[in-house]
């Protein structure tokens, strides 16, 4: 592994840092597009004669309610992204999640950008400059809706508040920016069906 691992260092140095350039109007942030990861990292990697594909697996897929009633699809996509040195022949395999939903036929397409664009984000140690975890919001919500368990932090189980189902992390990271807390999407319905 000694020289697919050389290789990615040398890329990692050359997509050490990706720019916020995309914008979202609706919920007023900035963020790193999927387009800029995937060019500087294509091109980091075509300069190092390493080849990428990647294996998509559908992992989860529901209907949510919206806060305006309509139905979207809500689907979570597990990429295996290949590396492979064209020199040495040897493999590493990256991983990562992603979770999109869309009144449409897109949901499956965003879920699998966000997670090729997080696998190589994650993977490569890419940053975009600035701590996505420091959100007031997120962190308000966080401390007034009741905290995942420390048994369920330390397996890595992530559990729905209400009725202690197991849920994914994609549908807890849309339950925690819809509710406040981690809800399966029977309890997401009931809970948006209550409002």
């Amino acid at each position: 592994m000694k020289h697919i691992a050389g290789k990615l260092i040398k890329i990692m140095e050359e997509c050490s840092i990706i720019r916020k350039n995309g914008t979202n109007d609706f919920h007023k942030y900035k963020y790193a597009t999927s387009a800029d990861v995937l060019e500087k990292v294509n091109a980091a990697l075509v300069k190092n004669k390493v080849a990428s594909v990647v294996i998509p697996e559908l992992v989860e897929s529901a209907d949510v309610i919206t806060g305006k009633g309509n139905t979207e699809h809500l689907v979570t996509v597990k990429v295996d992204i290949i590396l492979t040195d064209s020199e040495s022949g040897e493999c590493l395999t990256i991983t990562g999640l992603g979770s999109g939903q869309d009144g449409g036929d897109k949901a499956v397409m965003k879920a699998q950008t966000a997670a090729i664009k997080y696998a190589y984000m994650l993977s490569l140690a890419i940053s975009t400059s600035d701590d996505p975890e420091a959100d007031s919001r997120t962190d308000e919500a966080g401390s007034q809706a009741e905290a995942v368990k420390p048994s369920n932090v330390m397996t890595k189980e992530l559990l729905c508040s209400d009725c202690r189902v197991k849920i994914t992390a994609g549908i807890q990271n849309v339950s925690m920016n819809k509710f406040g807390r981690p809800l399966c999407l029977k309890c997401q319905k009931k809970t948006q069906g209550a409002a």
